[in-house]
């Protein structure tokens, strides 16, 4: 059991002490997929939401939701954040004629661990307020392919995800 860093000598959880690890800046950018029908992105472009604007609205919570990553996540340490951006962009599935809404979040911080958790808790719940504010008008809206696209500091390095390796310079 002593081989997984969250698991104490008796195989209960507890949280990693970090003090010992190095303070550097460190980034990570998420990103997660919206898939949405066109009357939906009709509706968006239209300005045509009783609710408002789904992006500002989901812009706003995934900031909070970096924010409050510690609160979520029971090993993740609280840390101060030095910035959290979001960034929409909306393609169209030629095959499908859906449209697919990519989120991206990038957090950065100078801290002793990284913030890997904040970026994907940011586009995780910048997707779910956009599923609230848009699912009036499309309740077949669906979240997927949630990943890490990439994560720079630290003692372990960058990391980029080779699913995505287009996507470097985000």
């Amino acid at each position: 059991m002593n081989s997984f860093s969250h698991f104490n000598e008796e195989g209960r959880a507890k949280m990693v002490n970090v003090s010992q690890k190095a303070e550097t800046e460190r980034t990570a950018t998420a990103r997660t997929k919206v898939r949405l029908s066109a009357a939906l992105y009709d509706a968006i472009h239209n300005q045509g939401l009783k609710k408002g604007d789904p992006l500002a609205v989901a812009q706003i919570a995934g900031i909070m939701a970096a924010k409050k990553t510690a609160d979520w996540i029971p090993m993740c340490h609280p840390i101060t954040i030095q910035g959290t951006d979001l960034q929409f962009s909306f393609t169209k599935d030629n095959q499908t004629s859906d449209y697919v809404l990519v989120i991206y979040a990038t957090v950065t911080v100078k801290s002793n661990t990284g913030v890997e958790m904040e970026a994907l808790t940011a586009v995780s719940a910048a997707a779910l307020t956009f599923y609230d504010m848009c699912k009036a008008i499309d309740k077949g809206l669906i979240i997927e392919e949630t990943l890490l696209v990439k994560k720079t500091g630290g003692k372990n390095g960058d990391f980029y995800h080779p699913l995505v390796q287009k996507e470097r310079s985000i």
